[in-house]
């Protein structure tokens, strides 16, 4: 019995998913709980695990973009009881992992969807010589939609016929892998496999006479010049590059945001005397009770909860002509990561205390930084709240994260002279900015809500006692 392996739902606006990375290859037996494939989707990466054992057929190649629901591969269950000594000879045809010693494994470009005709060899890993190890990344391909790691089908010696930088079209052979350690010193003779590929020199480090032979690979007389990743134009003073899916994503949502609402953004700042002078005093304690520290962040989602149900029009949304008003306080924390900015949610803030909250943000930087966050992590906030002053910036206009109201920007700590009861002291500053949507929110509503947070921050004690 062959089980299906689909791709599942990942959310009500999300409707495709590109297959990024197989963790297995066709043919292989695969146990219950084992990473199958990498999906992505425009707001998470998830890795879909095995349900069941048994040989996996392989049906939608990575990189290829499909709908929620697909077929993506097959599992024989049947073969679940197969001792696996022996995968190689069970492989489907087109496999090349059964190759004998001294036999040459050619590495194609996969296929990855039908609207994609051709890949950008971006970055060999490996390089003509080297041996290579079955299963062993040697070279990354860029699509018009994600990146792809191809690893080697069987352990031998490389030898790479189109260099990084090329673009070629689908199936083009770009490397070729001559099976066997012997062959790692140097092959003793020169195979000619009946293939459209020029056979290999005996000595090919000081034989580039193949080169030639490989220009009907390129799709032009000129191809796009690349250097890693990154396509660098005429003399190296620009670069271009292939916006990520979460990228193109982020762009769309922000551009929406400015043109759907009426964005409009208050400023004021926060004395942080009392607590950087609060933190200080009780931190060993916090750590030593909770296991972790007791950041700003906490500070300041606690205050925002304060300011929303004093300030109860900013806790609400617009849908269509009419107003939602929401009565809970699940507040989103943006997070940067090396893809991009996600904003997870912290629920029911208002029935949280501090550790619950940074213990919360702790577990959510982790899994952004892994990869792990999932779609349920990113819905159904009430407010934002960004934190641009770990990156050192004294003050910008947050834009807003639709369908949401309003979002408050924390910024960079700055020692200040400030006038306190006629005097003038150095005090520790940090700039608020608090962007809103006016088509719902006036400006005294706006101001009003900042100037509580600015009260809750400036006395953390009335704070913690809701007062």
């Amino acid at each position: 019995m062959a089980t299906e392996v689909k791709v599942p739902a990942a959310g009500e606006s999300i409707t495709t998913a590109n297959v990024a990375n197989w963790h297995v290859k066709s043919g292989d037996i695969v146990r219950p709980g084992d990473a199958l494939v990498t999906l992505e989707t425009d707001k998470v990466s998830n890795e879909l695990a095995a349900e069941v054992g048994g040989r996996i057929t392989i049906l939608v190649q990575a990189g290829e973009e499909v709908t929620i629901g697909t077929v993506i591969a097959s599992i024989d269950e049947s073969a679940a009881a197969e001792a696996p000594a022996s995968p190689v000879a069970a492989a489907p045809a087109g496999a090349p992992v059964a190759a004998a010693e001294g036999k040459v494994v050619p590495v194609k470009v996969p296929a990855a969807g039908e609207s994609i005709t051709s890949a950008n060899v971006a970055n060999w890993h490996k390089k003509t010589g080297d041996f290579v190890a079955k299963g062993e990344v040697i070279v990354t391909l860029e699509t018009d939609k994600v990146s792809t790691e191809l690893v080697a089908d069987a352990d031998g010696v490389l030898k790479v016929l189109v260099p990084a930088g090329e673009e070629v079209a689908i199936g083009v052979v770009i490397a070729e892998i001559t099976v066997g350690a012997a062959a790692a010193a140097a092959p003793a003779s020169t195979p000619a496999p009946a293939t459209p590929v020029a056979a290999p020199s005996p000595a090919a480090p000081a034989a580039p006479a193949p080169a030639p032979a490989r220009a009907p690979i390129q799709l032009s007389a000129a191809p796009v010049e690349r250097v890693d990743t990154q396509a660098v134009a005429g003399n190296g003073r620009t670069t271009r590059r292939k916006m990520s899916m979460l990228r193109r994503k982020i762009a769309t949502h922000l551009t929406n945001a400015q043109q759907t609402a009426a964005i409009l953004t208050t400023f004021n700042e926060a004395d942080m005397s009392a607590v950087m002078n609060l933190r200080k005093q009780v931190q060993d304690q916090f750590v030593a009770k909770h296991g972790v520290k007791l950041g700003f962040m906490s500070f300041f989602v606690k205050a925002v909860v304060q300011a929303l149900k004093d300030v109860p029009q900013i806790n609400a949304m617009i849908d269509g002509n009419d107003i939602v008003e929401n009565h809970f306080y699940d507040i989103g924390v943006a997070i940067g990561t090396e893809k991009g900015l996600v904003v997870p949610v912290i629920r029911d803030c208002d029935k949280k205390g501090f550790a619950e909250i940074e213990t919360d943000i702790l577990d959510y930087a982790m899994k952004a930084k892994e990869g792990r966050i999932q779609i349920e992590d990113l819905q159904g906030g009430v407010f934002t709240i960004s934190n641009g002053g770990t990156y050192g910036s004294l003050l910008s206009t947050p834009i807003l994260n639709p369908p949401q109201s309003g979002i408050l920007g924390m910024h960079a700590i700055q020692q200040r002279p400030m006038a306190v009861n006629g005097k003038v002291e150095i005090r520790p500053m940090m700039y608020l900015a608090l962007s809103y949507d006016h088509r719902l929110v006036d400006g005294k509503e706006a101001v009003t809500f900042l100037i509580r947070v600015k009260d809750c921050i400036e006395n953390p004690t009335r704070l913690m006692l809701e007062v």
